[in-house]
């Protein structure tokens, strides 16, 4: 099943006053925005125009894929409350409204979240952008200072986890949401019932147990490593070279020296399989085979040098550089298709060894790409990180779903 963020907003200047909305539907795993909606709606109230925006994108969630589920994410305490059944709807303009956007899902595929002011700035800069567009009596269109700005100060703000992450910080900062919500919420609407705990965050003292921390190590050299060529899931899966051979025992010698490996994990590909077989071979272990771990399929890239790919498929690879929705020449995989399977693996192997370190053999993209969902960094950091042959890195998962980097491109065991 897809999942999928939406983060919605509305405004009105006055309350009631010129009114609009704005929301957007985010891939969890990525941070990309996969599609927006606002519209001026004229004289409203914030409530009306907050739920408007709600419905907005539900629907247009909905369009992408009717079965995902679906976070939603709003500043308004009031939609969120209301939508949740913890408190009452009493106001006439709000029963139609709420009764509309429960409509466009069933309910067991949204929860609802609500997040400070200022994590929801992609959803109320579009409901801006639509009350300027209403007040020049045009309608909004999407415009490239918003995609950009989303992309610069919002993108690293969506990370799987961030809600978790942001809930203990968002009690404590209710009390600053302003009166917006509070002109229709009433004191009698809440419902009686336990509340949530929030979890731990920052330097609290809950004991969250061992994580399960992976170690992760990329696989020895190839031939085809050291002259910088394309070596994906599509090419000629190439073995070890003997100076990959070398970095592999290296590699063994030194976590077998550290003891605290307890389970190896390993692509399906020739030069992990190697690699890893080396390092069991040492401390004593088997390796499973886990296919999500594989690395990017290149498509007719594959074996081929950045030059010479340059120079046969340069408007291809620009594109390619710009957005990582784009697939190589001739097919592959795009960057946000192997975020989207290396968090599901990432998931299922959290889930399977929670509380265990664990070695993840594996290839320059699925290492670089859980630092960056660990970090909360944009899809661009992909080209930003130096990932060495043998090196290792590790990353540590919380029981809260709280991540944390350890270490990243580690060769001193090389040296």
């Amino acid at each position: 099943m897809r999942e999928f963020v939406v983060e919605a907003d509305g405004g009105s200047r006055g309350n009631p006053g010129p009114a609009g909305y704005g929301a957007a539907v985010i891939d969890p795993t990525t941070g990309e925005t996969l599609a927006e909606a606002a519209e001026y709606i004229g004289v409203a109230t914030n409530n009306v125009a907050e739920y408007k925006g709600l419905i907005a994108g539900l629907k247009a969630a909905k369009a992408l894929d009717p079965d995902a589920s679906v976070r939603v994410r709003m500043d308004s305490k009031l939609v969120v409350e209301q939508m949740s059944g913890r408190w009452k709807i009493k106001h006439p303009d709000m029963k139609p409204l709420a009764a509309e956007a429960a409509r466009v899902f069933p309910a067991s595929q949204v929860t609802y979240e609500w997040i400070p002011r200022e994590k929801n700035k992609h959803a109320d800069r579009l409901a801006n952008e639509a009350m300027d567009a209403g007040k020049k009596g045009k309608q909004w269109e999407p415009s490239r200072s918003t995609a950009a700005l989303d992309t610069l100060d919002a993108k690293a703000a969506r990370v799987v986890g961030d809600a978790t992450a942001g809930a203990a910080k968002a009690r404590a900062a209710l009390a600053g949401r302003g009166a917006a919500d509070e002109a229709v919420a009433e004191p009698d609407e809440a419902v009686a019932g336990p509340e949530a705990a929030a979890p731990s965050v920052g330097w609290g003292p809950a004991d969250l147990g061992t994580p399960a921390t992976f170690v992760l190590l990329r696989h020895g050299e190839t031939p085809l490593t050291p002259e910088k060529r394309f070596s994906g899931s599509g090419g000629t899966d190439p073995s070890l070279s003997p100076a990959g051979m070398r970095q592999a025992e290296a590699v063994a010698a030194a976590l077998a020296a550290r003891g605290t490996v307890q389970e190896i994990v390993s692509s399906p590909l020739k030069r992990c399989r190697e690699t890893a077989e080396t390092v069991a071979t040492r401390l004593g272990l088997d390796v499973r085979i886990e296919e999500g771990l594989r690395e990017t399929d290149f498509g007719a890239w594959e074996d081929l040098t950045f030059a010479e790919v340059q120079e046969r498929y340069a408007d291809d690879l620009s594109a390619w550089l710009a957005s990582p929705k784009v697939l190589p020449t001739g097919g592959g995989e795009s960057f946000a298709t192997v975020a989207r399977r290396v968090a599901a693996t990432r998931d299922k192997l959290i889930e399977r060894y929670m509380g265990r370190t664990v070695l993840l053999v594996t290839h320059v993209t699925p290492i670089k790409t859980l630092v960056r969902l660990a970090l909360g960094a944009p899809p661009e950091s992909l080209f930003r990180m130096e990932l060495s042959a043998a090196s290792v890195s590790a990353v540590a998962y919380y029981s809260d779903g709280n991540a944390s980097v350890r270490l990243v491109n580690d060769t001193s065991h090389l040296r």
